[in-house]
């Protein structure tokens, strides 16, 4: 069978837990570890594990050239805070960024038939080779969720893996669109998967269209990685996006990650959050 090794690499990973026993476990860690990380260190820390997105229909090349100058003035303007962590742009416009940064910030993209990741692979892998070319230090991609949902393992996980392969040095970073697959179980199998070919991030939601991240997504994602980590000795890095408004949302999710990988997934080369409206709300509370 076509899936044979794809059910063992999830069989190796059991995932044994109700949606309500999650609800549960995570309850318990936020009403336990929430507080100790409401503080000024933690908040600046966590703008710099933001990426600064602009994803508008609308987005032009002296909107984008502006967005990135925004970040460059605010580069060493304050020592107690880092700047963001990547300027997260459709792909048409990473020589946009390229060109108007000045700042220590990654150049990030969406690609790969972005949100839907409705197209085709060729096009998925085309878009992918360009953004790189064009100066993209990472690449956002939604996984084929018709593919997950279907069970076609192998069509699913090759073509992450060929889209890494596109990425070359680039950080490949894996959307689940968790508010898309639901339970806890599909969150967990599609992370197992997504490790599997390759991903160096693994990413919560797009934002558009599926609803948000969760707390419990967060924790299930995040669990899959320690769980792969463990197996393999890779470590893979963690994004939470599409709702995270305020910085009591990052505070939970920062104390997620902190909780289930450790202090050493608490920075931007581990842990990213994706929420431009969050970036001014922080800084305030650095002050």
């Amino acid at each position: 069978m076509e899936n044979d090794q794809y059910l063992s690499t999830l069989k190796a990973y059991p995932f044994t837990l109700s949606d309500e026993q999650v609800t549960e476990e995570v309850s318990r860690l936020l009403a336990e570890k929430t507080d100790q990380n409401r503080t000024k260190e933690v908040y600046s820390r966590l703008y710099g594990c933001i990426d600064l997105t602009t994803l508008n229909s609308t987005d032009t090349r002296e909107a984008v050239w502006q967005f990135t100058e925004k970040v460059n003035s605010f580069e060493g303007s304050r020592p107690d805070t880092p700047n963001v962590a990547a300027i997260c742009v459709y792909p048409n416009f990473a020589h946009t960024v390229k060109e108007a940064l000045t700042a220590d910030v990654r150049i990030a993209c969406v690609s790969a038939g972005f949100p839907s990741s409705q197209t085709f692979s060729e096009v998925k892998v085309a878009e992918t080779a360009l953004a790189v070319a064009d100066g993209a230090d990472e690449i956002d991609v939604v996984i084929n969720l018709g593919l997950f949902l279907g069970e076609e393992y192998e069509e699913f996980c090759e073509e992450l893996s060929e889209i890494k392969e596109a990425c070359r040095q680039a950080t490949l970073k894996v959307i689940l669109e968790t508010g898309a697959l639901k339970s806890a179980r599909n969150i967990h199998r599609a992370s197992i998967l997504s490790l599997y070919s390759g991903a160096d991030f693994l990413k919560t939601t797009t934002g558009k269209g599926y609803p948000g991240a969760t707390p419990e997504a967060a924790w299930v994602v995040c669990k899959a990685i320690r769980e792969y980590h463990q197996k393999t000795g890779r470590k893979v890095g963690f994004k939470v996006s599409g709702g995270v408004a305020t910085p009591e949302d990052a505070v939970k999710y920062y104390s997620i990650v902190k909780e289930v990988l450790g202090d050493e997934w608490c920075n931007n080369s581990l842990f990213r959050i994706g929420a431009s409206r969050l970036a001014d709300a922080l800084l305030a509370e650095t002050e």
